[in-house]
């Protein structure tokens, strides 16, 4: 599931691939920006903010978002597609290398200028080099009566959680994903840990919350519903929170670990 730490590998390998290279050929496959065409523009830098991913030239920059099943590969002049043409968002073509974006949630190309707007919304990313943990507490706590789990999924509140590290970072600390911001316990731990989670994983293929990292066994509640609990063996729970209906997501919870 794309996080945070997804992205930021995503962007990595971007990055390695196309960095300092002129494009050859662009094809976007989004009816907006259909006409574009930035053949000879030279790669800047790819960057990732949050969950988003930015491939910057110097006039220009190609704004995406993988949502949940988009995905960036990277291969080489010529090789074999690994997904249907059908499913290509864009295509970016170098001399050595050629970037495909499939099922994108988001894909737009931005002036430069214009980029810093798309984004103003985010919180500080929590891998990011303008990381401000006492302004994702403040963002937090501004909204009191939010469940925990739901604003630590806001990314107008801190850039780069997703599902999984909401459910994982409730369990580390001892908090049921429903309990409202304000009766949250020591708010700073909670982005603290949020955040060693997140830097302990951003170079790892699977992402690991439990520190043993073997198939099964490398998270504590995310997706084990009905299942023992690795630390006292009650049975984990499931329910859905979110801001509204339409963005209610699965959560999971030890009910004897989490009081």
């Amino acid at each position: 599931m794309p996080e945070g730490d997804t992205v930021f590998r995503a962007a990595a390998r971007l990055h390695a691939a196309l960095a300092g290279s002129e494009l050859v050929r662009t094809d976007f496959r989004v009816p907006r920006f259909a006409t574009i065409d930035l053949a000879g523009e030279r790669i800047e830098e790819v960057v990732a903010r949050g969950k988003h991913l930015l491939i910057r030239t110097p006039a220009w920059s190609i704004h995406s978002h993988l949502k949940m099943e988009g995905e960036w590969r990277v291969l080489r002049p010529g090789e074999r597609w690994p997904k249907p043409a059908h499913l290509a968002r864009v295509v970016l073509e170098t001399p050595d290398a050629t970037a495909i974006g499939f099922e994108l949630g988001l894909l737009e190309v931005l002036a430069r200028a214009d980029e810093p707007a798309a984004l103003e919304h985010l919180g500080p990313d929590l891998l990011g080099p303008d990381w401000d943990p006492d302004e994702a507490v403040r963002r937090l706590a501004a909204n009191p009566e939010t469940p925990i789990a739901v604003a630590l999924l806001d990314q107008r509140n801190l850039a780069g959680l997703g599902n999984v590290y909401a459910n994982e970072l409730c369990f580390l600390r001892g908090i049921r994903p429903q309990r409202a911001v304000a009766g949250v316990p020591d708010l700073p731990a909670v982005v603290s840990l949020g955040r060693r989670l997140i830097l302990a994983n951003r170079d790892r293929s699977a992402r690991v919350t439990t520190g043993v990292d073997r198939r099964g066994q490398r998270l504590w509640v995310y997706g084990r519903a009905g299942e023992p609990c690795r630390r006292c063996g009650t049975r984990i729970e499931r329910g859905e929170l979110g801001r509204t209906e339409l963005e209610e997501r699965v959560t999971f919870w030890c009910p004897s670990c989490q009081r």
